[in-house]
This record gives C-alpha cells, structure tokens and sequence, in this order.
C-alpha cells in the first residue's frame, strides 16, 4: 500500500556538545531548509511540533507560512498544536493565511496537549478552564470554535457606518481558505478519543505513545485505535474518506555515523510508564540494516492500516544529517514495503 510519508521535527535546540541548532534561529532556519530537502527528495509532507514554555518550536504559523512559500508540493502540518494555549478566532485568521500561502497545503493536527514544561500553563496565556469544566473540555471548546469559523461560520455583527463596505448580512473570519476544515486532525492518545475525533469529522493523528495500555504490543492497541476511529467514522455517515496518521522513529543503519548514532537501538522495545496520572504505553524505535527493517516493519499493524507515516527526525543533528535519513528510508526501505 502506498504511504504519504513526512517527517516530524520537534524542533529542539541547545547549546550543548553536538548540536547544531545551538539557537531558536538556528531551529527555525533549519526547519524551513529541511523541508526544502525533504520535497527535493520526494517525501510528501514537513511536520513539526508545538510546545510552550521550552526551548522548542512554539509559534507555528510562521513557520508554516515561510515553508509554503518556500515548497511548491510538500503538505505542511503540525503534531500538534495544544489547544488549551489557543485563541481560536485569532488562529482561524493565522491558519486561514498560512494556508492560502502554501496553496492549499496546509495538514493542522491540534490536540488537548501533552504535559508542558510548567504547571498549568496555560493560564499564562489567559485561559482558564470554566467552572466544572477540566483543561481538556476547554481545549474541546476552542476546537468547537476553530472549527466553525474556519468552516465559514457567519456571527458577528457589522458596525452599521464602516470604514470599507462590507458584505451583507453578519460577518466571519477573515481570510477563508476553502478546504480547511477537511484538513484538520486530531492527536488522540486513546481510542475513546479517536471515536470522538471521527464523531467531530477530523482526520486521526497518533503518536508513538498512547495514554492506555492493554497488555498488548503498541502496533496492535494502536491498529485498535485506527479500526475503531474508522468505525466511528462510518457510523458518523461523513461523506468523505478520513486520513489516519501515524509516527515512527526509523533509521536504516547505512553508514558507520547511522550505526554510532542508533545502532544501540536495535534491541528497542515497547515500554510501559505513567502519564499525566495514567498508565501509557510507548512504542518501540526501529533502528537495523535496510532489509531487516523491512522485515520488522512488516509486522506493524498501525503502519499498515495508516496512509500516512511521520517520521520523528533528530533534528539538533542537523540538515544534512536528516536529509539523509530521509532520503535512505525512501530509497532503501520504502520500497520494499509497497510504499513506493
């Protein structure tokens, strides 16, 4: 089966021993250039992570614009963007113009978030969850709003002598980009939140850790995940196809820098911690000679029933680097998989 296949950054930088993003601009800079290299190289997509309060990309949507203009066919996304963090009106606007930019490009995974770097952080931002309501039913509610306005929604009410004639009737968001909301996923960790991301119509984005665990291998809870969000989906009665992403830390060993770097993680396994009070599971990396990541990757259930694969890349390890990553996956292992 053919796979879009992207990679995911998550934008890190430091001054340590090594890396060679030693600043945010460094990082930044950077991003754009390896989505430049990732198109060159045939990859269909340039993802990148949102954090606040770290030393890792935040602000997505100049990003996003910067390697739409910069890309003629690459998807550009993220995975994902907290939503508790987010003013929904002023991000419908920044999607909106990012996305005219890139040319209808633009993939947005949005989510409640995963566990930031200070307590609450949110507030900082000047969200508080309502009275009885928990961060999670906030981010939901700003999700509610972002989707509607983006999908056109019409509400607000003219001044009646304007500065420039307006349309009749009440006004929307500004600028529109036809399409949007069909290109909007959700990162779930569950599958009960992957049956509420298709009862909301939005494709299904999920990462190498899920917030529950059954006793079974990730690929296989994960594959659960995937049947059960396209269930959910169907009984909807949505009238089209949704997309399901997937992420995967992979690295073909085809050079001794390959092999010094993750060659230790041939022997990588699931692992099983706790999570924002919960027990999750994390899956396993995959690191080995091209025709035994073949053979290894063959046997992932959730890559198989996904049509898109993100590939976590180490970006403080530079452009070139990464490039090369890439490029080796493409050529070297997707095609054995049907992929290519």
């Amino acid at each position: 089966m053919s796979k879009n296949i992207g990679f995911l950054s998550f934008g890190h930088w430091s001054p340590s021993s090594g890396s060679q993003t030693r600043t945010a601009a460094d990082t930044l800079l950077q991003s754009i250039d390896l989505a430049v290299a990732a198109e060159e190289l045939g990859a269909d997509g340039a993802y990148f992570r949102v954090h606040h309060f770290a030393r890792q990309l935040g602000s997505p949507f100049p990003l996003l614009a910067a390697v739409g203009a910069k890309t003629d066919r690459i998807e550009i996304g993220t995975g994902v963007i907290d939503m508790r963090y987010e003013n929904p009106m002023y991000m419908a606007e920044d999607a909106g113009a990012a996305d005219l930019i890139a040319g209808g490009r633009l993939q947005l995974g949005i989510s409640r978030g995963s566990p930031e770097q200070v307590i609450e952080g949110y507030k900082y931002f000047g969200y508080v969850p309502a009275e009885g309501q928990s961060d999670a039913d906030m981010a939901r509610a700003h999700t509610d709003v972002f989707l509607k306005v983006i999908d056109g929604a019409r509400f607000a009410e003219p001044n009646p002598s304007p500065m420039f004639p307006n349309p009749p009737g009440p006004l929307g968001i500004e600028p529109q980009s036809p399409g949007l909301r069909d290109r909007i996923w959700w990162g779930a960790g569950s599958r009960a939140t992957a049956e509420w991301t298709a009862e909301q119509g939005m494709n299904l984005m999920s990462s190498t850790l899920l917030t529950e665990d059954t006793g079974v291998p990730f690929h296989e809870l994960q594959a659960e995940q995937i049947r059960r969000f396209r269930d959910a989906w169907k009984a909807a009665g949505h009238p089209r196809e949704p997309r399901v992403s997937v992420s995967r830390s992979i690295f073909p060993l085809v050079s001794d820098m390959d092999r010094a770097y993750f060659g230790r993680d041939r022997s990588s396994t699931d692992q099983v911690g706790h999570i924002d009070g919960g027990l999750a599971r994390f899956g396993r990396s995959y690191a080995d000679e091209p025709d035994k990541l073949i053979e290894q990757l063959r046997e992932d259930e959730a890559i198989a029933a996904a049509d898109t694969l993100l590939l976590t890349v180490p970006n403080q390890l530079g452009v070139d680097y990464n490039a090369h990553v890439i490029e080796a996956i493409l050529t070297e292992v997707a095609p054995g998989l049907g992929w290519r």
